[in-house]
């Protein structure tokens, strides 16, 4: 069974044929590590499906600081939602951690197949949904957990992120410096 379809069967069944339609609004990419998928300041029009590979979204300080928004692993959709959804510039940043295989859909494919299948509409609003939780999540995280306590629940809920991604990265996710981050694993 194709990746995409068990993601989506996660949500929504589906015939063959819907799969089929679907699959032919995706195009399929590889990255290389280091490459960007999104840069800040161009409009973004596809969003990504991770067949392979680790990306991270961030964005840079007028002093240089790079702050991690999320990382994406396989099965994880990611893009610049404000970009994509408004059209506006990206304020963001993704590129690839790994090498990676991603599946991408357009904007105007996207509102296409919402359109004409019901069941994408509501696997969408779904994932949307997910992702606000998340994101709730996180900010929570970052508002009331200690330093320690914010690198315990990410180790707890995505221990295999810690095998690719360098620590550093690991630490401007968590808003910290490399050697407080060192100061938590000793």
């Amino acid at each position: 069974m194709h990746p995409l379809r068990k993601h989506i069967e996660e949500i929504v069944d589906l015939t063959d044929e819907e799969f089929d339609f679907i699959l032919g609004h995706f195009t399929t990419i590889k990255k290389r590590k280091h490459q960007y998928i999104v840069q800040k300041g161009e409009v973004v029009s596809k969003e990504f499906w991770i067949i392979k590979g680790c990306l991270k979204s961030y964005f840079v300080d007028d002093s240089g600081k790079e702050h991690i928004l999320q990382f994406g692993m396989e099965n994880w959709w990611i893009t610049d939602y404000e970009s994509f959804v408004t059209q506006q510039r990206s304020k963001t940043y993704i590129d690839c951690i790994e090498d990676s295989e991603l599946l991408y859909i357009s904007f105007e494919n996207r509102e296409k197949l919402t359109s004409q299948m019901h069941k994408m509409e509501r696997f969408w609003a779904k994932k949307s949904k997910f992702g606000r939780i998340a994101l709730q999540n996180r900010v929570l995280s970052l508002l009331r957990n200690s330093t320690k306590e914010r690198y315990e629940l990410l180790l707890e809920q995505y221990p295999k992120l810690f095998q690719r991604v360098p620590k550093k990265m690991i630490a401007a996710y968590l808003g910290v410096s490399r050697e407080t981050l060192s100061r938590l694993n000793s």
